[in-house]
């Protein structure tokens, strides 16, 4: 059901009539949730390539100007959900890489991490691989571009860890080409899960694509 509006509620209807259904006010921020959570839904439908303020404003059932009461633009809904990606996969990654001491544990659960949270969040999935940015404002793109950099950079560290474990001659060498590897893994599964219809789980044979990931 889409959320209720932001109208004022119903006045007081005439002696004898039913009292009408009185619509409440979201809450401070619940607003901003709910235009967030409509646009990653129809992010979801894999025909979605340019989703319209006007289109997202009929989701919710309420008007284009009051999108505009919480968001300056269509780039800072998007915005706003590059942050939620953000913070989501890097608090996570950050723990597994403070709790796990052995880096090819990091490793294996930070790209079973980045999967699992592509496959529970489809919509979130097109703009981590940016198909549906194309159209957006290029900032956006280059914000994503960043976040991918930042993981490699992550994955970089457990690599360069293990390559010292297993006594490498050349380890810097090493985990830059293991972590460029399985960021290309990543997007390749992520591309594959949205060019599908969300119909290819990015986790399929995980376990075992994993091990050939961390052969020396």
């Amino acid at each position: 059901m889409a959320p209720q509006g932001l109208d004022d509620p119903d006045k007081d209807a005439p002696d004898g009539a039913p009292a009408a259904p009185v619509r409440k006010r979201p809450k401070p921020g619940e607003r901003r949730v709910q235009i967030l959570h409509a646009l990653a839904t129809m992010l979801e439908q894999p025909d979605a390539d340019r989703i319209t303020t006007a289109a997202l404003a009929a989701r919710l059932s309420v008007s284009e100007a009051a999108l505009y009461r919480h968001f300056a633009s269509k780039a800072q809904m998007f915005e706003a959900l590059i942050e939620f990606i953000e913070q989501s996969i890097f608090t996570l990654a950050n723990q597994i890489a403070e709790r796990e001491a052995d880096p090819a544990v990091q490793i294996q659960r930070i790209l079973s991490m980045v999967l699992q949270f592509a496959e529970k969040n489809p919509g979130m999935t097109r703009v981590i691989v940016g198909d549906v940015l194309v159209f957006e404002h290029e900032r956006l793109s280059a914000r994503m571009n960043q976040f991918l950099d930042r993981l490699e950079s992550l994955l970089r560290q457990s690599y360069r860890a293990l390559a010292d474990a297993r006594g490498s001659m050349s380890p810097t060498v090493d985990a830059q080409v293991g972590a460029s590897l399985a960021t290309s893994f990543l997007l390749g599964r992520l591309q594959r899960f949205a060019r599908t219809g969300f119909k290819r789980p990015p986790t399929e044979h995980l376990a075992t694509t994993l091990q050939h990931l961390l052969v020396a």
